[in-house]
């Protein structure tokens, strides 16, 4: 799932269109000074320090267990008000989690996860769609999840599991396969994209149809929202008909006959759009997104880079021979790209950046920027390793995130079931 995993693609179906400029908001949620952009379905038009390893394993271990006993005791009826709205997201345990994973999905889950009910999740199924070595894969998973949590997801708050771990999300996927247009899939950029880079003869049938596994991942958990980046819009859209699609083929009356409850299958999620400046392109063009698929590493800071590659990588990073430091320049797209890392990691807003750094030549500000950066990484790669050296304290947070996701996704699957009319077992 890209920065993150989920999102929406403009050529498929006619709602969205292939830009974002925002005509009409209809509400604006401000989250630990990020902003987000629920938007509608009528908007579819629009542009739119560490502590001990044993003490920290013992304290995070009680925070899952006092969560686990108070949602099994409470007999406090839940309000109207006192319901979150859900928030699923996830990231492939392919190459190294970097800046553009970071700031344009992991730290956004960490104010969500104060707001919303979330869902983060480690998604190997999707990891699979083209070769892969196979050997790393589950330690690629292990890793991505403990990037999570060093990042400050928090399992007390938020549920964190693999996606394979919950068989749900495949039985689901091929119940969904059954009703979607071999057209809407032959539709999709990525698939013309990564099939034409592959060949024809190269690309399983995975890559066709992932986005209805990613479909499943969404309605699985009846997501209100979805944080979706600028790639993934199609794949959203994709989702959104879906659930109408089912919705209208087996839900309403037609469900209630046959002993259901009726009305709507599935919740039809709406599009949660990171804020402006979260795209990190990359550190040898600054017209590309930073990408975990790009050949060159120099390409990227890896969240878990050492100091002396980052410190290496940014002295060799593309810049310009224009004077002076300035955002937003269409001829200086390196240098706009290397002051929004700084304006982001720093915590500063555009304009004291512009204030500080306008007049500083690259070598002066490069080595800012690669203060900055070890500065704000060094404690989420000491947490990381905390985290990594306590397979116990990791594998307990993965087990119990995923009986929280599978509790939600077994009422899902049997709803389904249910409404296209298979017999179940009893």
């Amino acid at each position: 799932m890209s920065v993150s995993h989920f999102a929406v693609l403009s050529s498929c179906r006619p709602r969205f269109a292939p830009s974002l400029y925002c005509t009409r908001t209809l509400s604006l949620y401000f989250i630990s000074s990020l902003l987000f952009f629920p938007l509608r379905s009528c908007d579819f038009n629009c542009k739119l320090q560490p502590t001990s390893r044993s003490c920290a394993s013992t304290l995070l271990r009680s925070r899952i267990q006092c969560c686990s006993t108070l949602s099994a005791t409470s007999t406090e009826t839940p309000t109207l008000a006192s319901i979150k709205k859900r928030v699923v997201s996830g990231v492939q345990p392919t190459g190294s989690i970097h800046l553009g994973n970071y700031f344009g999905a992991i730290k956004n889950w960490v104010a969500l996860q104060n707001v919303y009910d979330t869902l983060f999740f480690i998604v190997d199924l999707h990891a699979i769609t083209l070769p892969y070595d196979t050997p790393q894969l589950s330690k690629a998973t292990r890793s991505t999840a403990a990037v999570y949590l060093a990042c400050g997801v928090d399992p007390s708050k938020a549920s964190v599991f693999v996606q394979s771990h919950v068989r749900a999300h495949v039985e689901l996927m091929w119940l969904l396969s059954s009703t979607t247009p071999i057209g809407w899939l032959n539709k999709m950029i990525q698939f013309k994209e990564k099939s034409r880079k592959a060949g024809d003869e190269e690309v399983g049938v995975a890559l066709l149809t992932y986005p209805v596994l990613m479909a499943s991942d969404i309605l699985l958990y009846q997501s209100d929202f979805v944080p979706v980046g600028e790639d993934q819009k199609q794949h959203l859209e994709l989702t959104r008909d879906l659930a109408e699609r089912v919705n209208n083929l087996y839900g309403g009356r037609k469900w209630k006959k046959l002993g259901g409850r009726g009305g709507a299958i599935f919740k039809v999620p709406e599009p949660l759009i990171a804020p402006a400046g979260a795209r990190i392109m990359s550190l040898t063009d600054g017209r590309s997104k930073m990408s975990k698929s790009a050949p060159s590493d120099q390409s990227r800071i890896n969240i878990l880079d050492p100091k002396d590659l980052i410190a290496n990588k940014i002295k060799r990073c593309k810049t310009d021979s224009f004077p002076g430091l300035e955002f937003d320049n269409s001829e200086r797209p390196e240098c706009s790209n290397l002051l929004s890392i700084y304006q982001i990691i720093s915590g500063k807003t555009k304009e004291e950046v512009v204030q500080e750094c306008q007049n500083m030549n690259w070598g002066i500000f490069k080595a800012l920027l690669t203060d900055a950066l070890i500065d704000h990484l060094h404690p989420i790669q000491v947490r990381y390793e905390e985290i990594m050296s306590d397979s116990g304290y990791l594998d307990e947070v993965l087990a119990q995130g995923a009986r929280n996701a599978a509790d939600i996704a077994d009422t899902t699957l049997h709803s389904v079931y249910q409404a296209m009319g298979f017999l179940r077992r009893q």
